[in-house]
């Protein structure tokens, strides 16, 4: 699509990955059509980039509202090209159409500063910015990297997963709709599409969310043009339970942020650490809970969890939950056989049941390497301080974690020594974490950070204009700030 036009060339098959029926026939962009592309929003950013920031953002925010009635269709959509449970998927959409507060938290980053009595600080745009978006979240991720690179003045040019190109299109093409021509462009393909977009030198900043493996590729095709980059990449997150916790609460956020979205979710609980003193307790709460997490089509109502995205998906989580039970890890819920049971029962779709693994042993590849599904990974130790750390930090991942304690200062001291963008002390930190604090991923798990002031501000360059006196820098401050 260029400029509100389709131009037909070869095909993504997009399927449902509950039924493997095929939802459409999506065309792939090709090289002179992601070209065009981007000559069309590099045309079109320096008079957006000109436009007040005020009006740029109210822009933003009504045509990302354009969404709202077409919410119930768009989560439909989701299910059927992803596989998540449809009230997931609504609870996606609704979010990513109730952008308001979020546009406000953008403006306010961006707007000019008065420094230190004679200097202005302001930011200028970086021009055009490629925006890769992952499958999981296939609507959200798309404006939440978006948005902030529009509201800087830059142009944007989204290539959506090709596992979910159409849900990806809904929330591009409410951003067309509401912005000037050739400012917001879309593209469709696999890697090699990707790869066509971050290499062009039409492109000035690449903003994605996805794998390690695929972030560093963008980096090194980054690398010859010193291209800006924001990438959020894959997360392996420890979940730490001391003796003092309130089981209850640890069990209940174990469990649903390990088989939220299937598990397919960058910073999902990947490694439970419990103290030995309250394993048993723990694990048996986590089994009673995990047992109503029923797989089915996420269109059904009966459903907790929806299929694997793909069968190379299901397949990896298949080895990995293997490898544990070889490892020396004892399965109390799920695993192997209740998966062939499942293959049995819903033999086109890529399903994989609610697993509980217990006794993982450290170092098994179920905890080094992203599983991406739902499994509820335990593994004991001593109740440690200091253990805790160790564990939690073994590991090429830092994206984030949890600390379940009934001592609000044992939590402080144990999360300041983890490794980690973010640390939730007895919740999920992706629930309670504010607006303006930035999503940050350390080690393996990003290179830069989208959200959050200081995130958002990563879309732009600061630039000080520097007066002789105070009184004529404060003079052109009152003028810009109008």
């Amino acid at each position: 699509m260029v400029q509100g036009v389709i131009i037909e060339a070869d095909h993504i098959v997009d399927t449902n990955p509950a039924d493997g029926s095929v939802i459409a026939r999506v065309p792939i962009s090709t090289p002179a059509v992601v070209d065009e592309a981007l000559q069309a929003a590099k045309a079109a950013q320096p008079s957006w980039e000109q436009t007040p920031l005020s009006e740029r953002c109210e822009r933003i925010a009504a045509a990302v509202k354009s969404l709202t009635p077409k919410v119930a269709s768009i989560a439909e959509l989701c299910v059927r090209e992803m596989g998540k449970i449809l009230s997931e998927a609504t609870e996606e959409v609704e979010g990513a159409a109730d952008k308001d507060e979020f546009v406000r938290h953008v403006r306010a980053a961006n707007e000019c500063q008065l420094i230190g009595g004679s200097s202005i600080l302001v930011r200028d745009a970086h021009g055009v910015v490629a925006v890769c978006a992952p499958w999981n979240f296939p609507v959200d991720e798309i404006l939440l990297l978006a948005i902030p690179a529009l509201a800087a003045g830059n142009a944007v040019v989204v290539k959506p997963s090709e596992v979910a190109p159409l849900s990806g299109q809904a929330a591009v093409e409410a951003l067309q709709a509401g912005l000037p021509s050739g400012l917001v462009g879309l593209v469709q393909g696999d890697g090699a599409v990707g790869q066509r977009l971050v290499e062009s030198p039409l492109v000035d900043m690449v903003a994605m969310t996805g794998s390690s493996a695929t972030g560093k590729r963008i980096m090194s095709a980054c690398a010859g043009g010193l291209k800006r980059l924001v990438l959020e990449l894959g997360g392996k997150d420890p979940f730490i339970v001391f003796e003092d916790a309130d089981l209850d609460l640890a069990a209940k956020d174990a469990v649903a942020f390990s088989l939220m979205n299937c598990g397919q979710v960058c910073c999902a609980v990947e490694r439970v650490y419990v103290a030995e003193a309250v394993q048993a307790a723990f694990e048996e709460r986590v089994v009673a809970l995990a047992r109503g997490y029923v797989a089915g089509n996420g269109l059904d109502s009966g459903s907790k969890i929806g299929p694997m995205v793909s069968a190379s998906q299901r397949k990896v989580v298949s080895s990995h939950v293997e490898s544990a039970i070889a490892e020396g890890a004892t399965c109390l819920l799920g695993g192997p056989a209740e998966a062939e049971r499942l293959a049995g029962a819903l033999p086109h779709g890529h399903f994989y049941p609610a697993t509980v693994l217990s006794g993982v042993p450290q170092g098994a590849r179920i905890t080094a390497e992203e599983t991406f599904g739902p499994v509820v990974a335990i593994t004991p130790f001593d109740g440690e301080e200091a253990t805790a750390v160790a564990l939690a930090n073994d590991s090429e991942y830092g994206l984030s974690a949890c600390v379940y304690t009934g001592s609000a200062a044992k939590g402080a001291r144990v999360a300041a020594r983890i490794k980690t963008g973010q640390v939730g002390i007895n919740n999920w930190p992706l629930i309670n974490a504010a607006a303006q604090c930035p999503w940050a991923g350390q080690k393996g798990s990003g290179f830069g950070y989208h959200s959050g002031e200081d995130g958002w501000r990563q879309f732009s360059s600061p630039k000080s204009l520097v007066y002789a006196t105070a009184e004529e820098a404060e003079a052109v401050f009152r003028e810009l700030v109008k």
